[in-house]
């Protein structure tokens, strides 16, 4: 974990490179992963945080496997990837 997160504040420093190639080639990389499970994505102006948290407690007290990834974090980077709940 401790090099993934050195790898990402070293991107921050080094400037954004825009646009979906990157994305797809490491999707190819892995075989497409992204086809094969359901995905909701919340998207908005305001109250994405109260849906995706609400959407998070109904799936998962229905016996849902759940992942959130939210941002901005308010202690620690790991809280923006959650599992059943369980920061990354």
């Amino acid at each position: 974990m401790k090099m993934f997160l050195d790898y990402l504040y070293k991107l921050r420093n080094e400037g954004s490179s825009f646009g979906l190639e990157r994305m797809r080639i490491l999707l190819d990389r892995l075989n497409n992963p992204q086809g094969s499970y359901p995905v909701i994505h919340v998207a908005g102006t305001n109250g994405k945080g109260s849906v995706c948290a609400m959407l998070n407690s109904i799936y998962q007290s229905n016996g849902y496997k759940v992942g959130l990834f939210s941002s901005p974090h308010l202690i620690e980077l790991g809280e923006r990837v959650q599992v059943n709940g369980e920061n990354m």
